[in-house]
Protein backbone atom coordinates (compact mmCIF):
# COMPACT_ATOMS: atom_id res chain seq x y z
CA UNK A 1 0.00 0.00 0.00
CA UNK A 2 1.38 3.31 -0.65
CA UNK A 3 0.27 6.59 1.49
CA UNK A 4 0.96 10.09 0.83
CA UNK A 5 2.05 11.46 4.23
CA UNK A 6 2.88 14.97 5.73
CA UNK A 7 4.71 14.94 8.91
CA UNK A 8 6.35 17.66 9.14
CA UNK A 9 7.46 18.04 13.00
CA UNK A 10 9.50 15.96 14.75
CA UNK A 11 7.05 15.05 17.32
CA UNK A 12 4.67 13.95 14.38
CA UNK A 13 7.22 11.57 12.67
CA UNK A 14 8.08 10.14 16.42
CA UNK A 15 3.93 8.94 16.47
CA UNK A 16 4.90 7.88 12.68
CA UNK A 17 7.40 5.79 13.81
CA UNK A 18 5.38 4.06 16.55
CA UNK A 19 2.47 3.10 13.57
CA UNK A 20 4.90 2.10 11.29
CA UNK A 21 5.35 -0.70 13.97
CA UNK A 22 1.80 -2.13 13.52
CA UNK A 23 1.84 -1.59 9.50
CA UNK A 24 2.98 -4.38 6.83
CA UNK A 25 4.04 -3.65 3.37
CA UNK A 26 3.56 0.01 3.67
CA UNK A 27 5.22 2.34 1.04
CA UNK A 28 5.41 6.36 2.02
CA UNK A 29 5.70 9.06 -0.61
CA UNK A 30 5.61 12.42 0.51
CA UNK A 31 7.46 14.56 3.56
CA UNK A 32 8.53 13.22 6.65
CA UNK A 33 11.39 12.10 8.53
CA UNK A 34 14.74 11.07 6.11
CA UNK A 35 15.84 8.09 8.82
CA UNK A 36 12.35 6.52 7.89
CA UNK A 37 13.16 3.33 6.11
CA UNK A 38 9.21 2.63 4.36
CA UNK A 39 10.20 5.44 1.59
CA UNK A 40 12.01 8.44 0.51
CA UNK A 41 10.64 11.91 1.29
CA UNK A 42 9.80 14.25 -1.51
CA UNK A 43 11.61 17.23 1.44
CA UNK A 44 12.85 16.36 4.19
CA UNK A 45 11.47 17.78 7.77
CA UNK A 46 14.72 20.23 7.87
CA UNK A 47 13.77 22.15 5.04
CA UNK A 48 10.27 22.74 6.25
CA UNK A 49 11.27 24.35 9.97
CA UNK A 50 10.43 27.92 9.79
CA UNK A 51 11.01 30.92 12.71
CA UNK A 52 8.67 33.71 12.92
CA UNK A 53 6.52 35.18 10.76
CA UNK A 54 8.96 37.13 8.12
CA UNK A 55 10.90 32.90 7.24
CA UNK A 56 7.37 31.98 7.22
CA UNK A 57 6.04 34.85 4.56
CA UNK A 58 9.41 34.69 2.83
CA UNK A 59 9.47 30.54 2.40
CA UNK A 60 5.04 31.29 1.49
CA UNK A 61 6.04 30.74 -2.40
CA UNK A 62 8.13 27.32 -1.81
CA UNK A 63 5.14 25.89 -0.02
CA UNK A 64 2.88 26.29 -1.72
CA UNK A 65 5.20 24.87 -4.95
CA UNK A 66 5.94 21.75 -2.42
CA UNK A 67 2.11 21.75 -2.09
CA UNK A 68 1.54 20.75 -5.40
CA UNK A 69 4.34 18.54 -5.45
CA UNK A 70 2.06 17.05 -2.87
CA UNK A 71 -0.84 16.68 -4.99
CA UNK A 72 1.03 15.09 -7.90
CA UNK A 73 2.59 12.55 -5.92
CA UNK A 74 -0.82 11.86 -4.38
CA UNK A 75 -1.86 10.10 -7.65
CA UNK A 76 -0.02 6.74 -7.21
CA UNK A 77 -0.87 6.67 -3.45
CA UNK A 78 -3.79 4.84 -2.06
CA UNK A 79 -4.51 6.71 1.38
CA UNK A 80 -3.88 9.99 1.98
CA UNK A 81 -1.69 10.49 6.58
CA UNK A 82 -1.98 14.48 7.37
CA UNK A 83 -0.13 14.73 10.84
CA UNK A 84 -0.41 17.67 12.49
CA UNK A 85 0.85 21.01 11.25
CA UNK A 86 -2.71 22.40 10.82
CA UNK A 87 -1.09 25.26 8.76
CA UNK A 88 0.31 23.29 6.05
CA UNK A 89 -1.78 20.56 5.75
CA UNK A 90 -5.22 22.14 5.88
CA UNK A 91 -4.72 23.88 2.72
CA UNK A 92 -3.17 20.97 1.89
CA UNK A 93 -6.30 18.67 2.22
CA UNK A 94 -8.39 21.44 0.48
CA UNK A 95 -5.97 20.29 -2.63
CA UNK A 96 -6.54 16.63 -2.41
CA UNK A 97 -10.41 16.82 -1.85
CA UNK A 98 -10.61 18.80 -5.07
CA UNK A 99 -8.13 17.02 -7.18
CA UNK A 100 -9.07 12.99 -5.92
CA UNK A 101 -12.45 13.38 -4.27
CA UNK A 102 -12.51 9.64 -3.85
CA UNK A 103 -9.35 9.30 -2.50
CA UNK A 104 -9.48 8.72 1.95
CA UNK A 105 -7.81 11.43 3.64
CA UNK A 106 -6.86 10.47 7.03
CA UNK A 107 -5.78 13.43 9.46
CA UNK A 108 -3.90 12.24 12.68
CA UNK A 109 -3.11 14.58 15.55
CA UNK A 110 -5.83 16.88 14.97
CA UNK A 111 -5.34 20.82 15.19
CA UNK A 112 -5.78 22.36 18.67
CA UNK A 113 -9.77 24.01 17.68
CA UNK A 114 -10.56 23.90 21.48
CA UNK A 115 -8.01 26.23 22.24
CA UNK A 116 -8.51 28.79 18.85
CA UNK A 117 -10.00 29.17 16.07
CA UNK A 118 -13.28 26.52 16.05
CA UNK A 119 -14.22 27.37 12.87
CA UNK A 120 -11.76 25.09 11.39
CA UNK A 121 -13.10 21.87 12.82
CA UNK A 122 -15.87 22.54 9.88
CA UNK A 123 -12.96 22.85 6.97
CA UNK A 124 -11.48 19.54 8.51
CA UNK A 125 -14.39 17.32 8.11
CA UNK A 126 -15.51 19.03 4.87
CA UNK A 127 -11.58 17.86 3.28
CA UNK A 128 -10.90 15.29 5.09
CA UNK A 129 -12.48 11.16 5.42
CA UNK A 130 -11.06 10.63 9.09
CA UNK A 131 -10.23 12.81 11.87
CA UNK A 132 -8.17 10.45 14.44
CA UNK A 133 -8.29 12.38 17.88
CA UNK A 134 -5.72 11.99 20.64
CA UNK A 135 -7.68 13.72 23.41
CA UNK A 136 -11.09 12.21 24.49
CA UNK A 137 -12.60 15.90 24.82
CA UNK A 138 -11.70 17.22 21.42
CA UNK A 139 -13.99 14.52 19.10
CA UNK A 140 -17.10 16.74 20.37
CA UNK A 141 -15.76 19.89 18.48
CA UNK A 142 -16.39 18.46 14.94
CA UNK A 143 -20.39 18.56 14.95
CA UNK A 144 -20.70 15.78 11.32
CA UNK A 145 -19.14 13.01 13.75
CA UNK A 146 -16.03 12.18 11.64
CA UNK A 147 -13.97 12.50 14.57
CA UNK A 148 -12.72 9.48 16.77
CA UNK A 149 -10.89 9.18 19.73
CA UNK A 150 -7.99 6.76 19.03
CA UNK A 151 -5.62 6.64 21.87
CA UNK A 152 -2.92 8.77 23.21
CA UNK A 153 0.66 8.71 21.37
CA UNK A 154 2.69 8.87 24.32
CA UNK A 155 0.83 5.79 26.28
CA UNK A 156 3.02 3.66 23.52
CA UNK A 157 5.97 6.18 23.61
CA UNK A 158 6.93 6.57 27.67
CA UNK A 159 8.45 3.41 28.16
CA UNK A 160 10.47 4.09 31.61
CA UNK A 161 9.13 3.34 34.82
CA UNK A 162 9.80 5.03 37.82
CA UNK A 163 10.88 4.46 41.42
CA UNK A 164 10.27 6.70 44.01
CA UNK A 165 12.74 5.78 46.06
CA UNK A 166 15.31 6.28 44.01
CA UNK A 167 14.31 9.85 42.96
CA UNK A 168 15.40 11.78 46.21
CA UNK A 169 16.69 15.20 45.64
CA UNK A 170 17.17 14.82 42.00
CA UNK A 171 15.05 17.86 40.12
CA UNK A 172 14.92 17.92 36.44
CA UNK A 173 15.02 21.20 34.88
CA UNK A 174 13.34 21.80 30.98
CA UNK A 175 13.89 25.37 29.94
CA UNK A 176 12.46 24.54 26.52
CA UNK A 177 13.64 23.81 23.31
CA UNK A 178 13.27 27.41 21.15
CA UNK A 179 16.09 30.23 21.72
CA UNK A 180 13.37 32.31 23.18
CA UNK A 181 12.36 30.19 25.92
CA UNK A 182 15.49 29.21 27.01
CA UNK A 183 16.78 32.47 27.32
CA UNK A 184 14.10 33.49 29.09
CA UNK A 185 14.18 30.49 31.67
CA UNK A 186 17.90 29.74 32.03
CA UNK A 187 19.03 32.51 34.31
CA UNK A 188 15.60 31.93 36.65
CA UNK A 189 16.52 28.67 36.11
CA UNK A 190 20.12 28.69 37.62
CA UNK A 191 19.44 31.03 40.46
CA UNK A 192 17.11 28.28 41.49
CA UNK A 193 19.68 25.62 41.12
CA UNK A 194 22.11 27.55 43.41
CA UNK A 195 19.15 28.47 45.84
CA UNK A 196 18.13 24.90 46.02
CA UNK A 197 21.93 24.17 47.49
CA UNK A 198 24.19 21.48 46.90
CA UNK A 199 22.28 18.50 48.76
CA UNK A 200 20.08 18.45 45.34
CA UNK A 201 21.40 16.60 42.16
CA UNK A 202 20.05 18.99 39.49
CA UNK A 203 19.56 17.66 35.83
CA UNK A 204 19.23 19.68 32.61
CA UNK A 205 17.08 18.22 29.69
CA UNK A 206 18.82 19.60 26.24
CA UNK A 207 17.46 18.79 22.86
CA UNK A 208 20.11 16.05 21.11
CA UNK A 209 20.28 17.62 18.21
CA UNK A 210 21.81 20.65 19.78
CA UNK A 211 25.90 21.08 19.40
CA UNK A 212 28.30 22.04 22.23
CA UNK A 213 28.04 25.66 20.62
CA UNK A 214 24.55 26.03 20.62
CA UNK A 215 24.90 24.87 24.24
CA UNK A 216 27.39 27.27 25.31
CA UNK A 217 25.75 30.23 23.54
CA UNK A 218 22.20 29.33 24.91
CA UNK A 219 22.82 27.78 28.36
CA UNK A 220 25.18 29.79 30.44
CA UNK A 221 25.54 28.29 33.49
CA UNK A 222 25.48 24.71 32.34
CA UNK A 223 28.08 23.54 34.07
CA UNK A 224 26.11 23.57 37.08
CA UNK A 225 23.52 20.64 36.00
CA UNK A 226 23.97 17.19 34.51
CA UNK A 227 23.13 17.50 31.06
CA UNK A 228 20.95 14.77 29.38
CA UNK A 229 19.28 14.21 26.33
CA UNK A 230 16.58 12.29 27.07
CA UNK A 231 14.02 13.70 28.46
CA UNK A 232 11.63 10.66 29.26
CA UNK A 233 15.07 9.01 31.36
CA UNK A 234 15.40 12.56 33.12
CA UNK A 235 12.08 12.51 34.61
CA UNK A 236 12.11 8.66 35.25
CA UNK A 237 15.36 9.92 37.73
CA UNK A 238 13.61 12.71 39.30
CA UNK A 239 11.51 13.47 42.19
CA UNK A 240 10.19 17.13 40.65
CA UNK A 241 10.68 19.13 37.56
CA UNK A 242 10.48 22.94 36.74
CA UNK A 243 9.10 22.70 32.91
CA UNK A 244 8.49 25.25 30.43
CA UNK A 245 5.64 24.17 28.83
CA UNK A 246 4.27 22.23 25.88
CA UNK A 247 3.96 17.95 25.43
CA UNK A 248 6.49 17.78 28.44
CA UNK A 249 4.01 18.82 30.89
CA UNK A 250 2.31 15.32 29.99
CA UNK A 251 4.98 13.39 29.76
CA UNK A 252 5.90 14.62 33.19
CA UNK A 253 2.37 13.36 34.51
CA UNK A 254 2.31 10.30 32.75
CA UNK A 255 5.86 8.97 34.18
CA UNK A 256 4.25 10.35 37.60
CA UNK A 257 7.13 13.06 38.15
CA UNK A 258 5.66 16.01 40.34
CA UNK A 259 5.95 19.30 38.86
CA UNK A 260 5.30 22.91 38.15
CA UNK A 261 5.09 24.82 35.02
CA UNK A 262 6.76 27.82 34.24
CA UNK A 263 6.57 29.79 31.10
CA UNK A 264 7.57 33.70 30.09
CA UNK A 265 5.85 34.35 26.20
CA UNK A 266 6.23 37.71 24.39
CA UNK A 267 3.87 40.47 25.96
CA UNK A 268 2.26 40.88 22.77
CA UNK A 269 1.57 36.58 22.25
CA UNK A 270 0.61 36.79 26.01
CA UNK A 271 -1.90 39.39 25.46
CA UNK A 272 -3.37 37.87 22.31
CA UNK A 273 -3.22 34.05 24.31
CA UNK A 274 -4.97 35.56 27.24
CA UNK A 275 -7.56 37.96 26.10
CA UNK A 276 -7.76 37.70 22.67
CA UNK A 277 -8.13 33.95 22.78
CA UNK A 278 -9.27 33.76 25.87
CA UNK A 279 -6.78 30.83 27.06
CA UNK A 280 -6.94 30.23 30.70
CA UNK A 281 -4.20 27.73 30.94
CA UNK A 282 -0.69 26.34 28.89
CA UNK A 283 0.11 23.07 30.58
CA UNK A 284 -1.37 19.97 28.14
CA UNK A 285 -2.24 18.05 31.49
CA UNK A 286 -4.08 20.49 32.86
CA UNK A 287 -5.97 21.46 29.52
CA UNK A 288 -6.98 17.88 29.49
CA UNK A 289 -8.00 17.63 33.17
CA UNK A 290 -9.76 21.08 32.67
CA UNK A 291 -12.15 19.43 29.88
CA UNK A 292 -12.31 16.10 32.16
CA UNK A 293 -13.26 17.48 35.38
CA UNK A 294 -12.79 20.91 35.66
CA UNK A 295 -9.90 20.26 38.02
CA UNK A 296 -6.25 20.93 37.60
CA UNK A 297 -3.51 18.60 38.38
CA UNK A 298 -0.03 21.27 39.11
CA UNK A 299 0.45 24.80 39.25
CA UNK A 300 1.41 27.44 36.43
CA UNK A 301 3.45 30.36 37.08
CA UNK A 302 3.32 32.47 33.82
CA UNK A 303 4.95 36.03 32.90
CA UNK A 304 5.77 37.54 36.23
CA UNK A 305 5.06 35.44 38.77
CA UNK A 306 8.17 33.25 37.28
CA UNK A 307 10.54 33.84 39.80
CA UNK A 308 12.96 32.09 42.19
CA UNK A 309 10.92 32.46 45.14
CA UNK A 310 7.67 31.38 43.29
CA UNK A 311 9.64 28.22 41.86
CA UNK A 312 10.63 27.74 45.27
CA UNK A 313 7.63 27.75 46.94
CA UNK A 314 6.10 25.61 44.09
CA UNK A 315 8.33 22.73 45.25
CA UNK A 316 8.12 22.59 48.96
CA UNK A 317 4.19 23.05 48.37
CA UNK A 318 3.08 20.42 46.00
CA UNK A 319 1.00 17.75 47.59
CA UNK A 320 2.86 14.87 45.95
CA UNK A 321 0.05 12.01 47.21
CA UNK A 322 -2.67 14.44 45.36
CA UNK A 323 -0.13 14.54 42.44
CA UNK A 324 0.37 11.08 42.13
CA UNK A 325 -3.30 9.96 42.46
CA UNK A 326 -4.55 12.65 39.83
CA UNK A 327 -1.49 11.25 37.71
CA UNK A 328 -3.37 8.21 37.52
CA UNK A 329 -6.52 9.46 36.85
CA UNK A 330 -5.10 10.67 33.81
CA UNK A 331 -3.56 7.40 32.65
CA UNK A 332 -6.88 6.00 33.05
CA UNK A 333 -8.94 8.95 31.53
CA UNK A 334 -6.47 8.53 28.02
CA UNK A 335 -6.77 4.81 28.55
CA UNK A 336 -4.65 3.52 25.88
CA UNK A 337 -2.33 4.44 23.11
CA UNK A 338 -2.91 4.95 19.32
CA UNK A 339 -0.76 3.58 17.30
CA UNK A 340 -1.58 0.24 16.74
CA UNK A 341 -5.73 2.13 16.18
CA UNK A 342 -3.88 4.44 13.41
CA UNK A 343 -2.51 1.36 11.54
CA UNK A 344 -5.25 -0.79 12.16
CA UNK A 345 -7.19 2.22 10.44
CA UNK A 346 -4.64 3.21 7.46
CA UNK A 347 -4.52 -0.98 6.87
CA UNK A 348 -8.16 -1.05 6.05
CA UNK A 349 -9.37 -1.89 2.66
CA UNK A 350 -6.07 -2.11 1.26
CA UNK A 351 -5.26 -2.63 -2.24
Amino acid sequence: MKILVSALEPSSNLHLKEVLKHSSDVELLGIFDKNIEEGTPLHDISEMAIMGVVDALKKLPWFFKVADEMVALARDADKVLLMDASGFNLPLAKKLKKAYPEKEIIYYILPQIWASRPKRALKLEQYCDRLLGILPFEVDYYPQGKAQYVGHPLLDEIDVHRNEEETKNIITFMPGSRKSEITRLMPIFLELRRKLGNDIRPLLVIPPSFSRNKIAKLYKGNREFEIVRNSHEALRRSEFAFICSGTATLEAALIGVPFTLAYIAKKLDFFIGSKLLNITHVGLANIIFKAHDNTLLHEELLQEDVTVDNLLKAYYNTDREIFAKKAEELKTYLGHGSSLNVAKILMEDRC
